[in-house]
Parts: structure tokens; C-alpha cells; sequence
């Protein structure tokens, strides 16, 4: 049987100005910062356990240095690094103690497009905070949505290997993959390969529209929304961080029950990409930039 990884636990992001990028995501994104190491800094979420969600280091070009998942514990890093190697994934450690101020059991190793990934179990956990329904703060980090110039083969891979589990497709272009009862942690559709933003779950809709006056007064302008998505029925508003890197609030993405759940096949279109049709009335909304090939694809991360 297949071992499956448990969570989505962070990404970490190269940028050329960190001071702009940890003043954005500390300020105006509200996440809470988790210490320092090695000239790279760490931010959690005041809802999540995870010891930090972003990580952040300088560089000349804007990066997505790595992915992180968790494991259940250190026999499923064992089991998932088995997995991993037999699929012919290009390896970058094998399991040993993970780097980094949370500590754990860790791996590396590339994705089929050259995305670094991590694997971790049994790193610090942090103490949750109550956070109100009402309040624009993340809880967690959500999903990230991947580019992939063979994305259903992309998509088989993190099946068979990472042990996610199909939830929706979007048409035949977008996959919506999960690994716990969140509707999905994963989506991948076509693309140059890339990362096309990083979601951060907020308590209500309230919230996120509190977070969209926040945003605006601080001169963050909206990319996309508020709407509604169809594929996990989740809302979302879309922004771009001082060094170009999309980010999402998104709020009341749906659970899947995995005795009874069966994977759907959406319509593409408008209304379905936005229940709501709200996602375009602003002037100069836009759904997404354009992608380029991320510059770290292949290249060992720190």
C-alpha cells in the first residue's frame, strides 16, 4: 500500500529584497515570524502547529526554493523516501535529521519537473492560537497550485509516489489532489513549470473580506476576486507580495469524507472558475500573470 504524506507544511521562497517580502507577510499578511537561521527567515500561522509555513532567503532572482510535506512519523519518511527512489526521482539527501530551527527527520529529492521537495516528520510543533471567525489572519497554509508542462503525468506521479488522492479534475486541465480531508492541497494544470501561488486559509468570509480592506489600505492591489471556486466550493481573493510571488486568502474549502467521496469532473468555464461572478468586476482584475520556468527547478536548495 502506498504511504501518503499527512500536509502541506510550508514553502520557501528566494527573493531579492527579504526585508520588503518579511515585512509584507509579518504587517500586512499577518503571519507571525518564527525565528532566524543561516540568514533565512521563518514565518508560521497562528492556526496551524506547523513550525512555520514561508521561508525566506536573499537572492538575485525571485525562487521557489522548496516544498515541504509532513509525514506521520519517521518509519513514513522511511517509507516515502522507498517510494521516492523507486520511482527514479533524482534524490537530493536521504532521511536524516532535517535543517532548519524546528528540527525533525527529513528528505529531499526533485519532482518529475525539478521542483524540491521535503518530507519531514516529528519536527516542533507550535501551540495554536484562537483566532475569531472574524479576524483576517491565516490559519494555515492551504494549497499551492504547480504549472507542469505534463501535468497528468505530474499529477500520476504525486498519486503513486507522495500517496495524494484524487479529488476533482477542472475539465482535463486542472487537478485537485489531497493527502488529509482538506478538498485539496495540491492542484496542478498546464504551464511552463512553476508555481503559481501559495493559499493561506482564513476563518470566514468575513474574514477574507476584512483581509481585502486591509490589503487595499496598505496599497496591495487585488489580483482576482472575491468570488467562489466550484472545485472545493472555497472563496478566494489573489495578491501579489512586494517581489512578484501570488498569494491567496481563501476561506471555507470543503472536506472530503474518503469512504464516500467520488471525484467529479467540472464544466470549465466563468461560473465555474467563480461561482459568484464577482471575480472580475473590479476594473484591471486578473485572474494570473503569465509563467516562466522557475528559475530553482533542478538546483539544490539551501
Amino acid at each position: 500500500m502506498t504511504v501518503s504524506v499527512t500536509d502541506l507544511q510550508y514553502v520557501a521562497l528566494a527573493v531579492p529584497d527579504t526585508t520588503a517580502e518579511s515585512d509584507f507577510f509579518r504587517d500586512v499578511w499577518k503571519l507571525e515570524p518564527a525565528g532566524e537561521q543561516d540568514g533565512m527567515a521563518y514565518f508560521a500561522a497562528a492556526g496551524s502547529a506547523h513550525p512555520y509555513v514561508i521561508r525566506l532567503r536573499q537572492d538575485d532572482v525571485r525562487k521557489t526554493d522548496l516544498i515541504g510535506y509532513s509525514a506521520a512519523s519517521r518509519a513514513d519518511v522511511d517509507a516515502l523516501f522507498g517510494q521516492v527512489q523507486a520511482s527514479g526521482a533524482r534524490i537530493i539527501s536521504a532521511p536524516g535529521e532535517a535543517s532548519g530551527p524546528a528540527g525533525g527527520y527529513a528528505f529531499r529529492a526533485f519532482d518529475p519537473d525539478g521542483h524540491a521537495f521535503e518530507v519531514v516528520a516529528e519536527s516542533r510543533q507550535r501551540d495554536m492560537t484562537e483566532v475569531p471567525p472574524a479576524m483576517a489572519v491565516p490559519l494555515r497554509i492551504s494549497h499551492v497550485v504547480l504549472h507542469s508542462p505534463a501535468h497528468k503525468a505530474l499529477e500520476q506521479w504525486y498519486r503513486e509516489v507522495l500517496g495524494f488522492r484524487l479529488s476533482d479534475w477542472l475539465g482535463d486541465f486542472m487537478v485537485f489532489l489531497r493527502c488529509n480531508p482538506a478538498h485539496h492541497r495540491l492542484a496542478i494544470l498546464p504551464g511552463p513549470p512553476a508555481l503559481n501561488h501559495i493559499a493561506f486559509d482564513v476563518a470566514s468570509v468575513d474574514a477574507l473580506m476584512r483581509g481585502l480592506a486591509r490589503m487595499n489600505g496598505a496599497g496591495i492591489e487585488l489580483q482576482w476576486g472575491p468570488g467562489r471556486h466550484t472545485a472545493g466550493n472555497n472563496t478566494f481573493t489573489y495578491y501579489t507580495t512586494p517581489n512578484g510571488n501570488t498569494v491567496e486568502y481563501t476561506s471555507d474549502l470543503e472536506e472530503v469524507d474518503e469512504v464516500t467521496w467520488q471525484p467529479k469532473v467540472h464544466t470549465p468555464g466563468l461560473e465555474t472558475m467563480d461561482q459568484w461572478g464577482t471575480g472580475r468586476i473590479i476594473p484591471g482584475n486578473k485572474p494570473h500573470a503569465e509563467m516562466a520556468p522557475d528559475p530553482a527547478l533542478w538546483q539544490v536548495p539551501a
